[in-house]
């Protein structure tokens, strides 16, 4: 296996523009350079260094090689600063976006994470658009979607599933008697759409059928909260993700209608800059994220085990 130190005595020299002065720099002997080099050259097979006592030139294939050396040299210096980044403290400030819908998923995080870290600080923006991480300086942003983007400037991470599904109050869950999914345009809805008018839910279905059902809805709200409470109280049918509405699946206080129908299953996971180099405050941010999401689903975080 190639020694990469020779790699690193080789750059040194031709960056130096000798083993003289590559030896001084260094404070190591310039017969030791010459020696390491000569190696090097032996095994490659080839003359990377033409040198005299009056000329010293780097070969075309040594040009070459110094440029890949270069580039295998600087990411061993990156992975010993990441181990040595590793083992101090995480400090700082993380700048993190995360979508409405998701707060009270995260919100129950935050707490031991900050414990944890007394010298972190966490600054969240709540939205729903798209932010550029880069212009924004975010530098972890929580999405769904149901395609990953492909950006060669980002990074992700994928957490867990999340799906929007069709869910009523006990009451009016059995007012709809049958499962033709057509039923829905007899009942009130409540949309999490903050654009008003007509709302469209495209459902997929058994044997990979669609229905889209397009509704002006009796209540509109991006507040997952609010349309949870307003269906809840029984008054309308609502598409909302499983993570929102656990709890009141589980209590009774709603019921899952037309089982069979739900929207396209998205993809919640993480989007960050750079898999290297992240400062410690973002990576023990990311690693607690991912720790504290259930594996498949997204549930808040007091009832993940």
């Amino acid at each position: 296996m190639q020694d990469l130190n020779d790699l690193f005595y080789f750059s040194q020299v031709v960056s130096h523009g000798g083993f003289a002065p590559a030896g001084r720099a260094l404070k190591i002997p310039k017969s030791k350079l010459s020696r390491r080099v000569a190696q090097l050259e032996e095994r490659l097979g080839v003359r990377l260094i033409e040198r005299s006592s009056r000329r010293f030139r780097v070969t075309d294939i040594g040009k070459t090689f110094f440029d890949q050396s270069q580039i295998a040299v600087s990411a061993a210096e990156r992975a010993e600063a990441l181990v040595a980044a590793s083992l101090t403290e995480p400090k700082g400030v993380v700048r993190f976006s995360c979508p409405t819908g998701l707060i009270e998923v995260i919100s129950p995080m935050l707490p031991d994470f900050l414990s944890l870290y007394p010298r972190v600080r966490i600054e969240i923006v709540a939205t729903d658009r798209r932010v550029d991480v880069i212009a924004e300086r975010i530098d972890v942003a929580l999405r769904v979607r149901t395609d990953l983007d492909t950006d060669a400037a980002l990074t992700m991470r994928t957490l867990a599933r999340s799906q929007r599904i069709l869910l009523a109050s006990p009451a009016l869950a059995n007012a709809l008697k049958g499962v033709d999914i057509a039923l829905l345009a007899n009942v009130p809805t409540l949309s999490s759409s903050d654009e008003g008018g007509e709302s469209t839910w495209i459902l997929e279905g058994p044997d990979g059928q669609t229905h889209t059902h397009t509704h002006i809805a009796r209540l509109s709200c991006s507040d997952f909260a609010a349309i949870r409470a307003a269906a809840i109280a029984g008054l309308g049918v609502a598409l909302l993700p499983d993570h929102t509405c656990a709890a009141a699946l589980r209590s009774g206080a709603l019921v899952r209608i037309f089982p069979e129908w739900a929207a396209k299953e998205g993809i919640v996971h993480l989007v960050f800059t750079t898999r290297t180099g992240l400062p410690p405050v973002v990576r023990a941010w990311i690693d607690h994220l991912a720790a504290r999401f259930r594996a498949g689903s997204v549930e808040p975080a007091e009832h993940a085990h």
